[in-house]
């Protein structure tokens, strides 16, 4: 067995010994409880295991903008404890995720815990209210959970989009810089496919995708306009 067989053979063991901790905590911690085991070796089929139903995944789905994050970062990556987040269906929600490594230090895969606490914040807001402390709720994200990967790429890019409320056309060259920088950085080109799916989306050439990338990965000094014409 090669030295690369043998870490396969312990990731695969790892993955092993980690499914039935994903129904222990489930099981332990009731139905507004969620685990996902995942296996980063095959992004777009992430999802090895799950128990719960907080973000609607199901075993053989895609990594979530958090997993592309993580690959992105690849072994630099660390644990994300405690963080809050909504879906896009609302739900406000309490998770952790934890980076799998193997003997080499090699981040392979993450198990994931997420609680919808949305009824223990709307009791807290109602019990404020009542106490007369209400205030304004805080600003939480919303994160891109879904089963295939196609559809997480599609609505990180809306996100950002809608932030710049404008369209491919509308932008100039440093806003288009800075939403390849965005995805970029939330780890959207570390999926296979990803820069075609970028370029269908914004209605731009492929190569024009790998140039806007390329340009905001290196440096931020003024460039040609991949698509021609002014900024």
């Amino acid at each position: 067995m090669t030295a690369e067989e043998a870490l396969e053979a312990e990731r695969d063991a790892i993955v092993g010994a980690l499914r039935p901790v994903v129904d222990g905590l489930v099981a332990t911690f009731g139905p507004m409880c969620e685990v996902v085991l995942h296996d980063y070796r095959r992004p777009e089929e992430s999802v090895v295991a799950v128990a719960g139903a907080v973000t609607g995944r199901a075993v053989g789905g895609a990594m979530s903008e958090i997993g592309m994050r993580i690959v992105a970062r690849g072994d630099e990556a660390g644990d994300e404890l405690n963080y809050v987040t909504r879906t896009r269906d609302g739900k406000l929600v309490k998770a952790s995720t934890m980076v799998l490594r193997d003997s080499t230090g090699a981040v392979f895969g993450a198990l994931c815990v997420n609680l919808d606490v949305t009824a223990v914040s709307d009791a807290h807001a109602l019990l404020g209210a009542l106490a007369g402390l209400g205030g304004a709720p805080a600003d939480v994200p919303v994160t891109a959970f879904g089963n295939d990967i196609d559809s997480v790429v599609d609505a990180i890019l809306d996100a950002h989009r809608l932030r710049g409320n404008g369209s491919w056309a509308g932008l100039d060259r440093a806003q288009r810089l800075e939403l390849f920088r965005g995805l970029d950085e939330r780890g959207v080109f570390a999926v296979r496919r990803a820069i075609e799916q970028v370029a269908a989306r914004l209605g731009i050439s492929r190569a024009s995708a790998y140039s806007y990338l390329s340009q905001a990965r290196a440096t931020t000094a003024p460039a040609a306009d991949p698509d021609g014409g002014h900024a």
